[in-house]
């Protein structure tokens, strides 16, 4: 029996991945060899984690903190719980995790050969998002989504065995098309953590004020200035895209579903006519089936 108003560890961890089904793509899907699934899993829970600590979104009552061996009173601090985060990932590789969802990854990164490299991108990108809350170049977003998003699809391909350089480049094309889409899905929602994703010259641009993203509906510049964003993402969908048909079976249709997502999502924004400042405009079920079906037949 615990105490009220505490959480246990196992709370902590399965409230962690049950995020996954909010995603706008299958994490692990049923389809996937078990060990997969596992595998796929146990990177999700640690790159949801990193996010939640990153956002301030981590279970009440500071559970993450006091298992990362925070104090209560550093437990708010997102920089010092992303420095004890870092510490206990060095432990997945060199000895005992003290986080349940990194004791968790650890099997994973022994049995995949994974290396710390696209763990610490994960994590440099939540410090930086500490730190930096405006792009003002495209480049520059770019760079942020090299972070935030590209090590994802190159663990994926590494978890499934099948990384080369060139699955890479076109993984790291459709990982950070899905982080923009996430970032046009959740512009209303980055504002009111003070942070934008849209590029200041964009803006500037599209005559788009900080202030016109804070309203209830958005105005023609801002839907124009959307749909700019999300035509760049589709391109790097389309240039991406033919990471499915360089690989097989079960794999191709999980990595379709990846692609599938993202069209899907910008079909959404497209259909709230780029408004997205009222909430995330989310694709149903059957749009996303036939993006699949669309993605494997190789069609645009």
């Amino acid at each position: 029996m615990t105490e009220t108003g505490t959480t246990r560890p196992g709370m902590t961890e399965r409230g962690t991945l049950d995020k996954a089904a909010a995603e706008n793509f299958p994490v692990a899907p049923f389809f996937l060899p078990k060990d997969w699934r596992t595998d796929l899993m146990a990177v999700y829970g640690f790159a949801r984690l990193v996010d939640d600590i990153g956002d301030g979104d981590l279970a009440p009552g500071g559970a993450d903190a006091r298992l990362l061996g925070v104090s209560p009173a550093e437990a708010e601090d997102r920089l010092v719980l992303l420095d004890a985060f870092e510490a206990d990932l060095d432990r997945v590789f060199s000895g005992e995790p003290r986080h349940p969802l990194l004791r968790r990854l650890r099997p994973t990164v022994r049995r995949r050969a994974l290396t710390p490299e696209p763990f610490l991108g994960l994590i440099a990108a939540n410090r930086q998002d500490q730190l930096v809350t405006r792009y003002e170049t495209y480049d520059d977003l770019l760079a942020y989504c090299e972070l935030s998003a590209n090590p994802v699809g190159r663990l994926v391909l590494a978890v499934t065995g099948t990384s080369t350089p060139e699955r890479v480049r076109l993984s790291d094309a459709i990982c950070t098309a899905l982080q923009i889409v996430e970032h046009l899905q959740d512009v209303a929602e980055d504002l009111g953590r003070d942070r934008i994703y849209l590029p200041a010259v964009d803006m500037k641009r599209f005559h788009v004020q900080e202030a016109d993203l804070a309203t209830k509906t958005a105005s023609a510049s801002v839907r124009a200035l959307v749909a700019y964003e999300a035509q760049r993402a589709r391109e790097l969908l389309n240039e991406g895209a033919p990471l499915v048909g360089s690989v097989h079976g079960r794999l191709k249709l999980l990595l379709a579903g990846f692609v599938a997502g993202g069209r899907a999502a910008l079909r959404a924004i497209a259909a709230a006519e780029h408004d997205v400042l009222p909430g995330p405009p989310k694709p149903g079920k059957l749009q996303l089936l036939r993006e699949v079906g669309v993605t494997l037949r190789g069609e645009r």
